[in-house]
């Protein structure tokens, strides 16, 4: 009797759970939905407007290397599992993109899934990229198989390890964290707006690196009505600020014209472009329509800040008089350039007085170029002849964390004191900037 009962109450438990097993394998090898049943008809319009999407997805970032063909993959990027590589998205047939229809670019573009099923880790930032239009989908379908050279580069393996490596646990990501339909405009905001909303939500991915992650890596907001979005966030050893009105850590100090002219040109009154958004602007702003820059700088002013985050605005404060060694080092290393007075010689050498790193909390970004120096600036194709240096053989871990706790105690500076342990952990993990960007000429 005991024996028929469990076998019974098995045979009711097996059930459910054979049920939810078939919802579950469904679930995560499906194949999302796509409106492109046939390739576009292509001409040089389709392929030139594809390679204007290709400058502001910045595609070129992950999927190129020196001194390799344009978008034939190989960058590798830590996450905390291992190591990824960037893929090969030349029209390659056996390495690259060359064998995918227009449904198969979409999916994987905009939903992070490749023929077969095979799930893309959201290093892809297919969150953004969903927003795309399929206006631009179609052209940058036409540009990367029509406009891109084939590379027979094969793509490298992760390092991430078995089961760990198991991709069909993304799928359910996905279901909780990515957006799943293109922008749509918002009616009681104009054109321009718009126009920018797009452009940083969707193609210029902005939120990937300026909005800080969750317990599971995912961006906290990925639009204008999470609190979150573009508030800053520490991403690889640097801090991307925030891109909200933030006086102190993000664009409060900033007009409309002086973010046009920073991702126009790499530098304005406040700032020069360096770290990550070197290659961003190498390859990507400078290149934009000035509508388009006008389009993001107009919604970047329409985010507000976070008083209570950010605190009371930064003043110029004179600085009183300091023997310390952090300001014995600055004076003999720094001063040259960036001024006894902290004000820099705008627009060439950027001010340290009220500079975003010497104010915001995290210290990543003044100890990593500090360390390891700027990457070379190209402006229309003419490199820069100021470049920050790197000091990692000039100075020791506390020369640095002395020099930055003196940087970032001036002139009204509040970001506080650099601890030197920080300074040595980062030396440890992150290498000197090369002097020769990666600087793509697609056509």
């Amino acid at each position: 009797m005991n024996n028929r009962r469990f076998v019974r109450t098995a045979g009711w438990l097996a059930l459910p759970c054979l049920v939810a097993a078939g919802v579950l394998a469904w679930y995560v090898t499906r194949q999302p939905t796509t409106p492109f049943e046939q390739a576009p008809s292509v001409d040089a319009e389709l392929v030139s407007r594809g390679e204007y999407v290709a400058r502001l997805s910045d595609c070129v970032a992950c999927h190129s290397l020196p001194g390799k063909t344009p978008f034939a993959g190989g960058l590798e990027m830590a996450t905390p599992l291992g190591a990824i590589h960037a893929t090969n998205i030349t029209p390659d047939r056996e390495h690259g993109i060359g064998a995918y229809s227009l449904a198969d670019f979409d999916r994987a573009v905009r939903h992070g899934v490749a023929p077969g099923g095979r799930r893309l880790y959201p290093a892809m930032p297919y969150p953004s990229y969903v927003k795309l239009s399929d206006e631009d989908v179609r052209a940058l379908y036409a540009f990367f198989m029509q406009g891109v050279q084939p590379a027979s580069e094969p793509n490298i393996p992760s390092d991430i390890p078995w089961p760990l490596n198991l991709r069909w646990p993304i799928a359910l990501w996905n279901g909780v964290f990515a957006p799943s339909a293109p922008y749509a405009a918002k009616t009681d905001q104009d054109a321009l707006w718009n126009r920018g909303a797009y452009i940083v939500q969707g193609p210029g991915h902005c939120g990937s690196c300026h909005t800080p992650r969750g317990l599971a890596f995912n961006e906290k907001a990925l639009d204008e009505s999470g609190k979150p979005f573009l508030s800053g966030a520490l991403l690889d050893g640097w801090y991307a600020p925030s891109l909200r009105q933030d006086p102190n850590t993000g664009l409060g100090r900033w007009t409309e014209p002086q973010i046009v002219q920073f991702l126009k040109t790499g530098r304005n009154q406040h700032a020069v472009v360096f770290g990550s958004m070197t290659e961003a602007f190498n390859n990507s702003t400078q290149f934009m329509a000035d509508d388009d820059l006008a389009a993001i700088a107009r919604y970047l002013k329409s985010l507000p800040g976070d008083p209570q985050r950010d605190g009371t605005p930064w003043q110029y404060q004179t600085a009183a008089a300091d023997t310390g060694p952090g300001a014995h080092t600055y004076a003999t290393r720094c001063a040259s350039c960036h001024g006894l007075d902290g004000k820099g010689q705008p627009e060439w050498m950027p001010p340290l007085a009220g500079a975003t790193s010497a104010l915001a909390k995290e210290s990543a970004s003044a100890i990593n170029i500090t360390l390891n120096g700027s990457q070379r600036i190209v402006v229309a194709g003419v490199p820069d002849a100021y470049r920050m240096p790197a000091f990692r053989e000039q100075l020791s871990d506390q020369e640095v964390a002395e020099v930055l706790s003196y940087v970032r105690n001036t002139w009204g500076n509040k970001g506080g004191a650099v601890d030197t342990q920080a300074v040595g952990k980062l030396r440890g993990h992150t290498d000197p900037a090369s002097s020769s960007p990666i600087i793509l000429h697609m056509r």
